[in-house]
């Protein structure tokens, strides 16, 4: 598939904001701390920056709300639809906090439970493609899920440097979304295509089917969008800059902070985040890339 870069930073951007409100709507951080409102706020300005970037992906973006009338049969319907109204508790929260100095919960619980619930509604735009073979799995909302939780609570620490709470459940979120990741990226690479050339035509039984001439002479749509090719050896070096910048590198920096106890860490905490941003943003361009389309098999 060719790799949108509005999605990209759309995934990315939301998935963190989705997993920073989370930390907060459970009490992660000490509501009485201004360092907490700035928490608020920046999760809203990921969350609003991320659905503002998704919006550049569609054909007519004026038309965008017309997307969230088909929420009975349409997985992007659901996410469009959670995304606002996961906004309103997320804003009324950050509102009270910010004029009145207290949080209340219900709306924290609220929110949070709305933020999973987009995440896991934009995993499943992808999920049930069943054209894609790689996406088509329950590991793929696995994969979303945590690691939007992962950049969640990387984040929450620079707000909390000394928190050794915030740092261990990062480095088990970092284990956990590691081993999903490489599940299914092996997966992905073991996988046997359910359509194939044989299945498509029917020819299965005669033998081998190749192509003998192009349905046309010029790309279209489908060549440009779902025929996007990367290079084996490409992808092999950007998933090892993926895994370590994503999973292994923030792994040892919150190993350090661990060590340092109570010293200020706040610029080791932030080096975290923004190298597991890095690697999220490569991880997801390969998401993007190495997907091949059914229809493929066509051209």
């Amino acid at each position: 598939m060719h790799p949108a870069y509005s999605m990209i930073i759309f995934t990315v951007l939301s998935g963190l904001g989705y997993g920073l409100a989370v930390v907060l709507g459970l009490g992660g951080l000490e509501p009485s701390l201004p360092s907490t409102v700035l928490a608020h706020i920046l999760a809203l300005v990921l969350i609003a920056a991320g659905l503002i970037a998704s919006l550049f992906h569609l054909g007519n973006p004026q038309r965008a709300w017309r997307a969230l009338s088909q929420w009975r049969s349409s997985w992007l319907s659901r996410e469009g639809v959670m995304a606002l109204g996961t906004f309103v508790p997320l804003t009324l929260n950050a509102g009270l906090l910010l004029f009145t100095g207290q949080s209340e919960p219900i709306l924290g619980y609220i929110g949070a439970a709305g933020a999973m619930l987009t995440v896991f509604c934009t995993s499943m735009i992808y999920t049930s493609l069943k054209g894609i073979d790689a996406w088509h799995s329950a590991l793929t909302p696995a994969c979303f899920l945590l690691l939007s939780l992962t950049g969640g609570v990387l984040l929450a620490a620079c707000f909390a440097p000394g928190t050794r709470l915030l740092a261990g459940a990062g480095l088990l979120l970092l284990l956990g979304a590691m081993a999903s990741k490489l599940a299914w990226r092996r997966r992905m690479l073991r996988n046997q295509p359910l359509s194939t050339p044989e299945s498509a035509t029917g020819l299965g039984g005669i033998g081998r089917v190749r192509l003998f001439e192009r349905p046309h002479t010029l790309d279209n749509y489908l060549t440009r969008e779902m025929g996007y090719r990367v290079a084996r050896k490409h992808s092999a070096k950007l998933w090892a800059i993926a895994l370590v910048c994503a999973f292994l590198l923030p792994a040892a920096l919150l190993l350090l902070s661990l060590a340092l106890g109570g010293l200020p860490l706040r610029s080791v905490l932030v080096f975290a985040v923004l190298s597991h941003s890095v690697g999220v943003l490569v991880e997801r361009w390969l998401f993007f890339a190495e997907a091949r389309h059914a229809v493929m098999n066509y051209y």
